[in-house]
């Protein structure tokens, strides 16, 4: 799947296929709201959100773009300015080590159309080849099984159990060297 970078200073970040991956902007907190706002879409996590923490959401990921240059990035269809979900890397303190971690989130209504799992890939590339990450995870409740199956159909594999929030998590990991060996995994590049 080939996936396009753009500059740090662009709003866009990475096209995929299908996908334009870019910065959250202010305006976007309705469309963040109508995804963690929805009790089905975010059953997996300890409480569902309100309006104030999508607004939350959205200025949290502004800082990780100053901070750290990336973070969860609103996706969009191609063609369209309408987000439809997040995803994109941040830093996570798991047992007290840092690590980088690919995360997703979608309206409810795109699910099934493999939109996570293409979005999911083109961020772990974005790990690897920009950021120069050795591995990426991604912290997956064991009951969520659609987020397994994103994770397991990009090549991960589950390195451990922790508690991470108060809840139980599956590890999901990938090195550097797995992506890149189209022979290593299934998913290959």
């Amino acid at each position: 799947m080939p996936v396009k970078t753009h500059a740090a200073v662009d709003d866009l970040v990475l096209e995929t296929e299908r996908l334009r991956l870019r910065r959250f902007r202010r305006d976007d907190a309705d469309a963040v709201f109508a995804i963690i706002g929805d009790d089905v879409a975010m059953q997996h996590y300890p409480r569902t959100f309100n309006r104030r923490d999508a607004k939350e959401w959205i200025e949290r990921n502004l800082r990780r773009y100053a901070e750290h240059g990336h973070g969860l990035f609103a996706v969009t269809l191609k063609g369209s300015d309408e987000v439809i979900g997040d995803c994109g890397i941040i830093r996570q303190e798991i047992e007290g080590g840092p690590e980088l971690e690919v995360g997703y989130h979608f309206r409810r209504d795109q699910w099934g159309h493999g939109y996570a799992t293409e979005a999911a890939r083109a961020c772990m590339a974005l790990a690897f080849d920009v950021l120069g990450a050795k591995k990426v995870i991604s912290l997956i409740r064991p009951e969520n099984v659609p987020s397994r199956r994103v994770a397991e159909r990009n090549g991960m594999k589950i390195e451990r159990q922790v508690m991470h929030a108060g809840l139980p998590h599956l590890v999901y990991a990938m090195s550097r060297e797995e992506f890149g060996d189209p022979h290593g995994s299934e998913a290959g590049r």
